[in-house]
């Protein structure tokens, strides 16, 4: 067996976002599994020394100490060192990796319900893209089937398989903004920390008043709350403006469970859309070229701030690999970034004499930083810095437990290839909602441009089964109108 058969009989599915799928699925088999999967890869790619430190981070889900203690045994048992490095944000367990040429993992399901988990994992470079996803699927299955009883779990206690934790890796990342942002910068500032069940809680804490502001710590919880920064629940709408209401903050903070996605919201409690964010930071980074999504808003290129805009399919292995395709061409410096927030560096960043090193992974912190420190150097409000941008709205939403192959069929019935057959088709099931259909792109999922110049863009989920809409308008009203018109309708598509 390899692999990818554990993907079909485990029900915990595998691709370039790691391994996810039910806590109560990921036993210690098949955490062990997959691991030993991963590093099988990399020591036949020639990636893997003998005796290899391998970090190790989580998120704050009940089940990612078992499955942490799953991987530990398993690069254990490979000849590997594990190097437990705590529970921190995710690029700050790849930047720990990356920095010292050692692969790593993170466990953690993201954004996703706790009654789901995940494992993310990086090369020593950085993030495994599509053709290391097909290298580790083609690994044999490597599972000493003695250390597991029938139902997957481990037949004795191994408490002790994951080492102490070294917190160097969590200094490193402070370090990494401290000495870029200048000290005091962010001085004056009163920043509320949204602290939920993040693991980049304690970051945020230090790294904001770290340089000079005033920081109060907001919603902390002990259980996990599921924080998508592309489907924000209502109930984070309410918290941001109840807390704001009485002026005491100038912008608010917070990330998703494990720190790669940021939510920053303004003086009045909005939260920043992540594409918007995204631009804003990009333009405070001096970047001169952007990759993102095809889902992102269009303001990026409307704008005119940046040289060179690309545009790719969903998904950070892709940001990246656009990422590469622009340094090849010579641009410098190069980011990118998601509709969620997570903002990616393909190079060095260089100012005043700082350096801000390269980081190829999605992260949450430089985004809030970045922000913030436009709004302390234009002198302006938060709510102010998107004034200079196209007027360009974006919402999003998804339907929760919406079978990925219903979705897929979904969208197969109106796109088959046949461009005045699928555009006849389109028409027929948004046209009374949206008017004319001008264009249609299958980059990834199904998006519609209509003559009005309004988008809607359907996806399923490449991670959960959930299905996606975007939409885009000339104001958040319209934007968000579409997107409950397009919920209605693809809720009918679920029988």
């Amino acid at each position: 067996m390899q692999i990818g058969d554990l993907m079909n009989t485990s029900g915990v599915a595998f691709g370039t976002s790691g391994a996810r799928g039910l806590a109560t699925a990921m036993t210690d088999r098949v955490c062990y599994a997959y691991t030993a999967g991963f590093l099988g890869y990399l020591r036949a790619s020639g990636l893997l020394a003998p005796a290899a430190e391998i970090g190790l981070g989580g998120d704050l889900r009940p089940s990612t100490s078992g499955i942490l203690a799953a991987c530990a045994r398993a690069a254990r048992d490979l000849g590997c060192r594990p190097r437990y490095l705590g529970r921190i944000p995710s690029p700050a367990v790849a930047a720990w990796g990356m920095t010292r040429g050692a692969p790593s993992l993170m466990v953690t399901g993201s954004h996703i319900p706790d009654d789901r988990n995940g494992i993310k994992f990086n090369l020593p470079t950085g993030e495994i893209l599509k053709r290391d996803e097909e290298g580790i699927r083609e690994q044999p299955l490597r599972v000493p089937e003695d250390l597991f009883d029938a139902a997957g779990a481990f037949v004795e206690d191994q408490s002790a398989a994951l080492p102490r934790e070294d917190s160097g890796a969590y200094r490193d990342y402070l370090t990494r903004y401290l000495s870029f942002f200048p000290a005091g910068s962010l001085g004056g500032l009163r920043v509320g920390v949204y602290e939920h069940s993040s693991v980049a809680r304690g970051v945020f804490v230090d790294l904001l008043e770290g340089l000079g502001a005033q920081v109060t710590r907001l919603g902390f919880s002990e259980v996990f709350v599921p924080v998508d920064t592309e489907a924000i629940r209502p109930e984070d709408v309410t918290l941001a403006r109840d807390w704001t209401a009485s002026g005491r903050f100038d912008a608010l903070v917070s990330a998703d469970g494990d720190g790669d996605r940021p939510l920053v919201g303004d003086e009045t409690g909005e939260w920043l859309r992540g594409d918007i964010a995204g631009v804003l930071c990009a333009r405070q980074l001096g970047a001169r070229g952007v990759v993102t999504p095809v889902s992102s808003n269009t303001a990026v290129e409307r704008s005119g701030w940046f040289e060179a805009v690309l545009r790719t399919r969903i998904g950070s292995p892709f940001v990246i690999e656009g990422m590469q395709d622009l340094v090849g061409r010579g641009m410098d410096p190069v980011v990118g970034y998601e509709a969620n927030g997570g903002f990616l560096l393909a190079t060095d960043i260089e100012q005043e004499g700082r350096i801000l090193p390269a980081l190829p992974t999605r992260d949450a912190v430089v985004v809030a930083l970045a922000i913030l420190r436009a709004a302390v150097e234009q002198g302006k409000p938060v709510s102010a810095l998107s004034a200079d941008l196209p007027r360009r709205f974006t919402r999003s939403d998804r339907l929760k437990d919406f079978p990925t192959e219903i979705a897929r069929a979904r969208l197969a019935e109106i796109h088959r290839g046949e461009p005045a057959r699928d555009r006849a088709a389109t028409q027929a099931v948004f046209g009374a909602a949206f008017g004319p259909v001008a264009d249609l792109d299958v980059t990834d999922g199904l998006r519609i441009t209509f003559a009005s110049g309004e988008i809607a863009h359907l996806r399923p989920s490449g991670n959960a089964p959930e299905l996606r809409a975007y939409t885009e308008a000339d104001s958040p009203e319209r934007a968000e109108e579409m997107n409950r018109i397009c919920m209605e309708i693809l809720a009918g598509w679920r029988a």
